[in-house]
């Protein structure tokens, strides 16, 4: 059933709303009051003028950033940062929904459906009989239950084992993913010791690539570095994948390693009245590497 709301079957005004917020001790909103709330933004005579004019495609950026907010709490282990983030991410669910309802495609409660009938479906060991423990966890049942779904979906679009790898995930993330759907049906080199002479190739292939026509700054030059470039990251998620490392998580943590050390550089010339601009690259160095031996020794 194809629920729409206007402004008049809002269930509260905003001055009640603001008491409820002022109030601490009232009763917490609810999910389906937080779903109203979306329908009230999107009204088109009494909503947000820019909420209004959003899109699946407008609001898909912010929707990403918000699961990479969840995902740096949980890094952080910020577990108040977390609550907040998690409402962020769970409001871009409630955005599409409404979004897609007001095409008249699909309900908020279509996915909630959807996403409770996958979880049973394919936890048959929880739901069904317990009997399928085993199998589960040793003879790859959730990995056949994924493939009878992904079968069922491939006979309404063109086949490929890698139709179901979704284009804006984070590119090493994704690339880590198609490498895998192509592993199973043994597109894959079958230890490391290939991977990394291909990673060895393709550093050899991106010095060539910066060495040739350094005095010429073409688009076509700068298009055929930044290609292996590309080429050599894929390879880098392939070593990854055959180490079972997840590259997104490595990265992020090589961010905080780096952001932790600078900072410390900063911290070092702040108590000397100083700026690193101030300083030289030979003393930020000696500052970093003091950083980094302090990090070992804890």
């Amino acid at each position: 059933m194809l629920m729409f709301y206007t402004s008049n079957a809002f269930p509260f005004g905003f001055e009640y709303a603001a008491d409820r917020m002022a109030d601490e001790g009232a009763k917490r909103y609810t999910l389906e009051e937080l779903l109203t709330v979306m329908a009230r933004l999107r009204d088109p005579v009494a909503g947000c003028p820019w909420d209004v004019q959003q899109t699946c495609g407008t609001i898909a950026p912010y929707t990403i950033e918000e699961a990479y907010e969840v995902a740096d709490a949980i890094a952080r282990e910020d577990l108040d940062a977390l609550k907040d983030e998690l409402g962020d991410l769970l409001l871009q669910v409630v955005y599409h929904a409404r979004m897609a309802s007001e095409q008249r495609r699909f309900e908020f409660a279509d996915v909630v459906d959807g996403i409770t009938r996958k979880m049973i479906r394919r936890h048959p060991h929880v739901f069904a009989d317990p009997k399928l423990k085993d199998e589960f966890l040793n003879a790859g049942l959730w990995q056949r239950i994924k493939a009878e779904e992904k079968a069922g979906r491939a006979m309404q679009r063109e086949v490929s084992l890698l139709n179901d790898v979704p284009v804006a995930l984070p590119a090493l993330t994704r690339a880590v993913k198609l490498q895998k759907r192509a592993a199973e049906v043994g597109f894959d080199w079958p230890s490391l010791s290939p991977v990394f002479a291909k990673a060895e190739e393709e550093i050899a292939e991106l010095r060539a690539a910066i060495s040739a026509d350094e005095n010429n700054a073409d688009q076509d030059r700068a298009a055929r570095i930044a290609e292996e470039f590309g080429d050599l990251l894929f390879v880098m998620a392939n070593i990854a994948r055959h180490l079972g490392i997840d590259p997104e998580a490595s990265l992020r943590e090589a961010n905080a390693k780096f952001t932790r050390r600078f900072k410390s550089i900063e911290a070092a010339f702040a108590a000397e009245g100083r700026k690193p601009e101030d300083s030289t690259l030979e003393e930020m160095d000696r500052l970093w590497n003091e950083t980094k031996a302090a990090e070992s020794k804890d």
